[in-house]
C-alpha cells in the first residue's frame, strides 16, 4: 500500500466525485480509477459506491479513510520532527486533553519553551480518555493530560499539583440551585448528564463510582459528554444536571447557571503521560524539561 495512493483515496473521499478528485490532485481520472481499483483489490474489499452524482464510501471505505487519515498525521508528524535544523530546536509538540483549569501549567511550560525556541509550535487536541489515549497509542500525540479516574499503568507520568473539584452545574431556578451544596441522595432520582469517563466502572479506579456506591447503577442518565461546554448548553435547556469538575463552564450571574458542589467533597488529581520507553523529538524534549521545571515551581498546596 503506497502512501500516494492513500492520497489519492481521501481526494475522493473528501470530494464525492472522481473527476473532481482527479483535477484537485493533478491527474487523469482513467490514472485515478486504476489506483483505487488496484487498492481495492489489495485489500479485498469495495471501498465505493457509485451514485447518481459521485461514489460514497463503504463501511470498508470509512474504516479505511479513518486510518489512511492517521497514517497520513503520523507521516507528516514524522516528517516535521527531522526536518528541523540541528543548530536550532524546531518542531510540532502535539497534545491531547480533556477540560481541566490546570491546563494553564502546560501553557506556562509552553510560553517557557517558545521563549527559547520560537520556532516550536503547540497544537493542542480535545477529547475524552478514549480519543485522546488512542491518539497517543498510535504515535498522533506527544503527551497527554488524563483526569482520574484514569488507568495510567500503560504511560510514564507526571502529576500536575493540587486536584480538580467535582460537582453539579444546574440552572439557577432549578431545585437543586437552591441547596448548599449537593449530597448523594439529591442526585439520584434527577436527570444527569455525565461524563463518558466516569461511567466506564471497570476501567480504572473509580471515585465517582465510589462517591455514588451502591446508588451508582440507579442514575438517571439523561444524556453523557466529553466536552463541557455542550453539556453545560444541555443543561440551560433543561435536559439535565451536568455532574463536573469546577470552572468548566460559564457560571457567573446572567449565565442561567450556577454550580454547587459535591459533598462530601470529591476530587480527581491530574497526570501528563506520554508512551514508555517513548524517543521524543527536540522539540517534546525542550517542552519536557520545561514542563518539569514548571512543576517544580508550582510544587505548593492548592485546590
Amino acid at each position: 500500500m503506497k502512501i500516494r495512493v492513500l492520497h489519492y483515496f481521501l481526494a475522493v473521499a473528501r470530494e464525492g466525485n472522481m473527476s473532481a478528485a482527479a483535477a484537485a490532485l493533478h491527474i487523469t481520472q482513467p490514472t485515478l480509477s486504476r489506483q483505487l481499483a488496484q487498492l481495492e483489490a489489495e485489500l479485498g474489499t469495495h471501498l465505493f459506491v457509485r451514485q447518481s452524482h459521485g461514489v460514497a464510501l463503504t463501511a470498508q471505505g470509512l474504516r479505511l479513510r479513518s486510518r489512511a487519515e492517521e497514517i497520513i498525521a503520523l507521516l507528516e508528524k514524522t516528517r516535521a520532527e527531522f526536518a528541523a535544523p540541528a543548530q536550532n530546536i524546531a518542531g510540532d509538540v502535539h497534545i491531547g486533553c480533556g477540560e481541566t483549569r490546570k491546563m494553564r501549567h502546560l501553557a506556562h511550560a509552553m510560553r517557557r519553551v517558545r521563549a527559547h525556541w520560537p520556532d516550536i509550535r503547540f497544537h493542542i487536541h480535545s477529547g475524552n480518555f478514549d480519543d485522546v489515549t488512542a491518539r497517543l497509542d498510535e504515535g498522533l500525540l506527544d503527551f497527554c493530560v488524563l483526569i482520574e479516574p484514569a488507568d495510567l499503568s500503560k504511560y510514564d507520568s507526571m502529576r500536575l499539583p493540587g486536584k480538580d473539584v467535582w460537582g453539579v452545574i444546574t440552572p439557577v431556578d432549578s431545585a437543586l440551585a437552591a441547596l448548599p451544596h449537593i449530597q448523594r441522595q439529591d442526585l439520584v432520582d434527577a436527570p444527569l448528564i455525565l461524563s463518558r469517563q466516569v461511567l466506564r466502572r471497570n476501567a480504572a479506579p473509580n471515585a465517582f463510582a465510589d462517591w455514588f456506591g451502591d446508588d451508582f447503577g440507579r442514575l438517571h442518565v439523561a444524556g453523557t459528554y466529553n466536552l463541557a461546554y455542550n453539556a453545560a448548553l444541555m443543561a440551560r435547556c433543561g435536559l439535565g444536571h451536568v455532574v463536573s469538575l469546577d470552572g468548566l463552564a460559564d457560571t457567573r450571574a446572567g449565565s442561567g447557571l450556577c454550580f454547587r458542589l459535591l459533598e462530601p467533597r470529591l476530587e480527581s488529581r491530574l497526570n501528563v503521560v506520554w508512551k514508555k520507553s517513548r524517543l521524543f523529538s527536540p522539540a517534546a524534549q525542550a517542552f519536557f524539561h520545561a514542563l518539569h521545571d514548571e512543576l517544580g515551581a508550582a510544587d505548593m498546596p492548592e485546590g
